[in-house]
């Protein structure tokens, strides 16, 4: 056993006060920032022997060469010096959120003399407005576009702006009523800027306030017999009612919220953001997790309330999926930003159930489903990703080349009953559907025999379409580069059986659930691929699906069999098997129904289902009699 390194401090020198610690390499740098409710408790757990350690933290703690720590009188405090430090440091091994896209916003130069609105995607000029971020550029072109005729602020480059000036001609969106034309003094500056200031008053959020201000100097024109002013605000009105009614109402206009979902695989997570404000949906962003160790939905939370307000301050109500241990020290932390940011009122971090904002957390949810599939699917489609992974399988597998044809096996049953294995294929990272076989068992006695039994007819298989020109089985024909059982060494092993009894030697693996780990036959350790691994990530999306298959083939052979089943019973026919099956939804119902819950069902008289639970008897009884009705003789 390795000793103990020398920068490791001892429990006793770490104090059981609140405070931020730091994990530095011995260049000096900040690799990790983490902040604690008791130092002693949480930095113990980084010290336990490494084979103890998720894989990242492990290289953490392997990369540092000391830490120190900060003592604060309050978990709240605790909250605001880690947000700074990991805002300053930007540490390696901190797991943070990123945008899954390049977002566009919407951009009002407030600070310039003749204030500009334009769309980007970057945030880097001072003094200036940012709304957003929209989901895609072609809405907020659009958005942008109805704007203008309610608020024609000039919209053009700086070098159109002095090039109209000099030639005393307004362009083409000063002719069509998008623009004020500030460039020929169509409108003084302080007039133009007026107009940008209320832009950007309407993108806050200040719906009633603009619309109240300009019916009410639509009203003074008129009074005034300035009729073509007068229509001017009535056109700008009818603008903002249009861009209004095209922004969806969910919630009642008072209602400040930011509104977040969350959605989930073994190895990457995404989250999705609805800001409301006014009532309505003013921006919606998505997240992905970056090089996360832990799906905890607290921890996530944890990333969401440090990293999600870089762009917008909280609003005053904060929804989130499950509630963070620290809750009242995250409020009192986002609301001083909140009012850092110059906005005021608390933040409440809360869950929502029912109602119109658990109504809009479950779409939020579905959004960051979205989020995870898209990201996912980015992933599996990438030629030079994909190819990466393979030459990943290939050497930490120790195979001469990379396995371009990938098959992997899983088994399915219900409490050992319709035992049923599939075969999916993928060919070059890529899933090939049409060469997926399906198999069903003969009553193996545990998943060992299952895949041993999957895997001797596979290879028997082979043997014959190698020798058989007939096209009718090309998915059998074409060998393997790779075999991967969905299971652990047991279970590899078992395969590694079969193939030697057939005599064939093919490179196998298995992916064990939970750790993740990958066994080879014969191995005394698993091993470890990092989270981050395209190798992982391809070889899970692989087990994934032959779990899918294999679950959706064994639930249609369950209700075969027990269609088959009923339809042996003396008055049962196809049609009425199809009810009954209906009326329970499952195979374990129809066998522990009563006889009264049988003649329930809609066409089964009393005599019939006396029959029925008379047939399904036969078959229970006490564990005793069910061991020695299968037990081996």
């Amino acid at each position: 056993m390795s000793e103990k390194p020398l920068w490791h401090p001892k429990p006793s020198d770490i104090p059981q006060q609140p405070g931020v610690y730091r994990f530095l390499d011995a260049n000096n740098q900040v690799v990790y920032v983490g902040k604690a409710k008791n130092l002693r408790s949480r930095l113990s757990t980084y010290f336990q022997s490494p084979a103890g350690l998720h894989e990242r933290t492990r290289r953490m703690v392997k990369t540092a060469t000391r830490v120190d720590w900060t003592l604060v009188p309050t978990e709240r405090q605790a909250l605001q010096l880690e947000y700074q430090w990991i805002k300053e440091y930007s540490p390696h091994f901190n797991v943070r959120f990123r945008d899954d896209k390049s977002y566009p916003y919407l951009v009002v130069t407030l600070s310039d003399e003749v204030p500009r609105v334009f769309l980007a995607r970057k945030k880097n000029i001072k003094g200036a407005r940012y709304f957003g971020p929209f989901p895609t550029a072609w809405a907020l072109r659009e958005t942008l576009s109805t704007l203008l005729k309610a608020f024609p602020v000039r919209s053009c480059t700086p070098m159109v702006y002095q090039n109209a000036k000099k030639a005393h001609r307004p362009c083409l969106l000063g002719d069509i009523g998008k623009c004020a034309a500030p460039c020929v003094g169509r409108v003084s500056l302080e007039d133009h800027k007026a107009l940008a200031i209320s832009l950007s008053q309407f993108m806050a959020g200040s719906d009633s306030q603009v619309v109240t201000s300009l019916q009410a100097e639509m009203v003074a024109a008129a009074e005034g017999l300035e009729f073509e002013r007068a229509a001017r605000f009535r056109d700008r009105i009818d603008a903002i009612n249009t861009i209004l009614m095209k922004n969806t109402m969910v919630l009642d206009d008072t209602v400040d919220a930011d509104i977040f979902g969350l959605a989930s695989d073994s190895l990457v997570t995404a989250a999705h953001v609805f800001r409301v404000r006014g009532g309505r949906i003013r921006s919606a962003k998505g997240f992905i997790v970056d090089g996360s160790e832990s799906s905890d939905p607290m921890d996530l939370v944890d990333m969401i309330l440090r990293d999600a307000f870089e762009d917008n301050p909280p609003a005053s109500t904060l929804v989130v999926p499950v509630l963070p241990p620290e809750r009242e020290a995250w409020q009192r932390h986002l609301t001083d930003i909140r009012l850092a940011a110059g906005e005021t009122g608390q933040v409440t971090i809360k869950t929502a159930q029912r109602g119109d904002l658990g109504a809009l957390q479950h779409t939020v949810t579905l959004n960051a489903q979205h989020t995870l599939a898209s990201y996912l699917s980015s992933r599996t489609t990438d030629p030079s990703t994909r190819s990466r992974a393979l030459v990943e399988i290939g050497q930490v597998l120790g195979l001469p080349e990379a396995p371009l044809r990938i098959e992997c096996f899983d088994v399915s049953h219900l409490g050992g009953e319709s035992v049923v294995a599939s075969m999916v294929v993928f060919e070059d990272g890529l899933a090939r559907k049409n060469h997926y076989r399906k198999f069903a068992l003969d009553a193996p006695r545990d998943d060992t025999e299952a895949i041993q039994q999957v895997v001797t007819r596979r290879v028997q298989r082979l043997l014959m379409e190698s020798q058989d020109d007939s096209p009718s089985q090309q998915g059998f024909r074409y060998p393997p580069g790779l075999m991967v059982i969905d299971g652990g060494l047991p279970q590899v092993n078992a395969a590694r059986k079969a193939q030697q009894a057939a005599g064939i030697d093919i490179p196998i693996c298995g992916l064990a659930k939970k750790l993740e780990e990958v066994w080879v036959p014969g191995a005394s350790y698993p091993i470890i691929l990092p989270r981050t691994s395209e190798a992982l990530f391809l070889l899970q999306r692989m087990r994934d699906e032959a779990h899918r298959v294999a679950i959706s083939y064994q639930r249609q052979t369950r209700k075969r069999s027990l269609g088959t089943e009923l339809t042996d019973i003396p008055g049962v026919g196809p049609e009425l098997a199809k009810k009954i099956l209906k009326h329970f939804g499952s195979v374990t119902r129809v066998r522990a129904a009563s006889r009264d819950e049988v003649g329930e069902v809609p066409g089964v008289g009393p005599q019939l289902a006396e029959r029925i639970h008379s047939h399904f008897s036969m078959f229970t009884g006490s564990p005793s009699t069910l061991k020695a009705t299968v037990s081996p003789t």
